[in-house]
């Protein structure tokens, strides 16, 4: 039983236990009158007492020594009955104890977890910030033989995660791994610079949008069969927003943003209404899992690294789904302005010059070995 249970339980002993202590003290009170009773007709009788009268009175006694008998009976019953509760609240609050301690424990292995988890994060993002601080140095010291005219332009993707501690877990470290992994990979990787920002709260995003100037927003996380984004609040918990604010938004701080992914659950309508003021945006029309997010995101901005157009590469990422056996395909869906076609919407190519042009050599690339 649950330590809820338990309580209930012991809540009704008590109500029980006080009810026959009610009636024991009725039945007390029954004897203490009959008692009486049977006294005042002792008292009655003198050596004026007619026999008829003696007779009389000898059959009210005993009469009211019937009724004392049965009253003493249930008294005994009562007090049995009593007695009997005792034992078992007295059982019922040994479990409780015991359950509590096996709740409280639980939950302490739960929060020594949940710390763990937060200090690997935490070690992980330090340990890849001072990698990419180490290739920038590397970088730096490096002679690099580049063609300025075949450089690709630069674009900018904003990874907003927010995994609040009251919703089901997400490896958004993961997601943003592998998305790093397929960038790297890409052929164009020079021309994309993708930078994140945890625990987002809402006013955070218009603080990221002034300060990064993204060309690809990419929503990370929890979202709502109510077109809510689900942020943080200074507590950690959730904080939804909603689709009319996420759109006002996008209306008043959208300059330079040209695509906005929402790779959280339940977010067509959010991403049909931001293209009244992004040229397009990516939603998922139903909920849609950890795995398959992870999955589509890598792999839409690997074909974005390679010079893909949007449409293209939208499609290349839920064939990714599909080749990897994740029956989720349906689930993005991608929305433009009505003046838009995503076929001709091409975020990464050299500048000067067509998407698919190869890229400059670069001699030595240090980051090769990665």
């Amino acid at each position: 039983m649950s330590v809820d249970s338990y309580r209930n339980r012991l809540s009704q002993l008590n109500r029980d236990k006080a009810n026959l202590e009610k009636s024991l003290s009725r039945e007390k009170d029954n004897i203490y009158r009959i008692r009486r009773e049977i006294n005042n007709i002792q008292r009655s009788i003198t050596r004026n007492t007619s026999l008829s009268t003696l007779q009389s009175k000898q059959r009210q006694i005993e009469s009211k020594e019937r009724q004392l008998a049965n009253y003493e009976k249930r008294v005994a019953d009562y007090e049995k009955r009593i007695a009997d509760k005792v034992s078992e609240i007295a059982r019922t609050l040994q479990n409780l104890e015991r359950t509590e301690d096996q709740e409280n424990r639980r939950k302490e292995r739960e929060e020594k977890k949940k710390r763990d988890d937060e200090l690997r994060h935490a070690r992980t993002i330090t340990r890849e910030l001072e990698r990419q601080t180490r290739l920038q140095k590397e970088i730096g010291s490096s002679r690099l033989v580049i063609d300025l005219t075949k450089l690709p332009e630069k674009i900018t993707i904003l990874f907003c995660a927010t995994n609040p501690e009251d919703q089901s877990h997400l490896k958004l470290d993961e997601e943003i791994r592998l998305i790093t992994q397929k960038i790297r990979a890409a052929e164009f990787r020079d021309s994309i610079d993708l930078r994140s920002i945890w625990a987002l709260r809402p006013t955070d995003l218009l603080q990221a949008l002034n300060e990064h100037k993204p060309t690809i927003l990419h929503f990370s996380g929890h979202g709502s069969d109510q077109d809510e984004v689900i942020f943080q609040d200074d507590t950690g918990a959730s904080k939804p927003v909603s689709k009319s604010a996420i759109v006002e938004m996008f209306k008043i701080v959208s300059s330079g943003t040209r695509l906005v992914v929402f790779n959280t659950c339940f977010s067509k309508t959010q991403a049909e209404e931001v293209t009244e003021h992004i040229e397009a945006a990516i939603g998922m029309n139903t909920s849609i899992g950890d795995e398959a997010a992870r999955v589509f995101a890598a792999h839409f901005y690997s074909a974005i690294g390679f010079g893909k157009n949007v449409k293209e590469s939208f499609n290349q990422a839920r064939v990714a789904l599909m080749l990897e056996g994740i029956k989720e395909e349906q689930t993005p869906e991608l929305f433009t302005r009505p003046e838009v076609d995503p076929k001709n919407l091409i975020l990464v190519k050299p500048e000067g010059g067509k998407p698919g042009n190869p890229r400059a050599k670069v001699n030595p690339r240090p980051w090769d070995s990665i």
